[in-house]
């Protein structure tokens, strides 16, 4: 019988210059040596400016844990753009992102996705996870931020007994509220899962979290549980300043880089040489952002300083670091575009 090697030579006389995988991706979308994408099977509308897409992976992608994240790519324009979505189902489930419209890429896919478009994949990470062994658990999110918790609910909740876990999670109003109907289904159902919902639009302000009043109220035992957040950086930032104050464990998932004050940086004229590219970013848009502004397929991961995999070399000029305000730069060194903005005039060996 020959072997796959030599029937993809064989076919190879036959279909030159097209490759014979070009010829499979007409039967098989996913079918792909080099690029891992999804096959969209569903958008559910979640929201006004939100949906659910349902995806199924080709080869290559790793089943997912409860919280984790996955980069998704998307062509807009001809020009491929890679955004990092949590991932909403639970453990075990096939996977899916839940996207709100903010943004040129999460508008463009909340408007235009459609069942049966290939999305471009890259397999899971983050360590944003329940934990290994079961205790009482507080979810506190906001916005958007329930999504990577709506994945550990969907996982701990239906199949465990032994489940207890309070979900605290701020919304402007009931319509804009992401899983509304389905998590007080599950409180309904489960007695281990309490859900309690601030709408700031109802209630006439935000979740105060200076103090601990509004936590005492929600969840008079807050102190002895291991705790999660998720959402925007200031409800982060008192979230972290309120448990370090009380010596609680909090783990934390950012969407967004830490910005240090003031470090924006001056700006100035990027120019990406191996693209020929010249672009002029201002002291708010990281060099990350400059490129693929300007049509470029850059290279990028977690888009918030960790996973090291937007690093470019830079051949001169100085760039301020997003986190900390440092400048810093020397000709060769590798600059981590996702945290960098200019600081006067920038070349890239990109």
């Amino acid at each position: 019988m020959p072997s796959i090697r030599l029937l993809s030579r064989l076919a190879s006389a036959f279909t030159t210059p097209r490759s014979p995988e070009d010829f499979l991706r007409l039967v098989d979308p996913l079918a792909s040596a080099r690029q891992l994408r999804g096959l969209v099977t569903s958008v559910v509308p979640e929201t006004a400016d939100s949906v659910t897409i349902r995806f199924r992976p080709g080869k290559g992608w790793n089943a997912h844990q409860a919280g984790q994240w996955a980069r998704i790519g998307v062509e807009i324009d001809g020009v491929r753009h890679w955004r990092s979505y949590s991932l909403s189902t639970g453990a075990g489930q096939d996977p899916a992102i839940t996207v709100t419209a903010m943004g040129k890429v999460s508008t463009a896919l909340v408007r235009g996705t459609r069942r049966g478009d290939v999305l471009f994949l890259a397999p899971p990470e983050g360590d944003f996870v329940l934990p290994e062994s079961p205790r009482p658990l507080l979810m506190l999110t906001a916005g958007s931020g329930l999504t990577p918790v709506m994945s550990m609910i969907r996982t701990l909740v239906p199949r465990r007994a032994d489940a207890d876990l309070v979900l605290v999670h701020s919304s402007r109003s009931p319509e804009e509220s992401l899983f509304r109907e389905e998590l007080l289904e599950l409180a309904d159902q489960f007695p281990g899962f309490r859900l309690v919902q601030w709408f700031t639009g109802e209630r006439g302000r935000r979740l105060d979290l200076a103090g601990t009043g509004d936590l005492d109220a929600a969840c008079p035992d807050w102190r002895d549980r291991a705790a999660y957040a998720c959402g925007p950086a200031d409800f982060l930032d008192a979230a972290e300043a309120l448990w370090q104050r009380e010596e609680g464990e909090l783990r934390v998932e950012r969407f967004a880089a830490v910005v240090a004050p003031g470090s924006g940086g001056e700006g100035g004229r990027v120019t990406f040489e191996k693209s020929d590219t010249e672009v002029e970013a201002d002291s708010a848009t990281t060099l990350l952002a400059a490129g693929e502004d300007a049509g470029l397929m850059m290279r990028s991961g977690c888009r918030m300083g960790i996973c090291h995999a937007c690093v470019t070399p830079l051949l001169s000029g100085q760039v301020r670091d997003t986190r900390t305000g440092e400048v810093h730069g020397e000709p060769g060194h590798l600059v981590q575009t996702c945290v960098s903005t200019a600081a006067g005039p920038v070349s890239l060996d990109a």
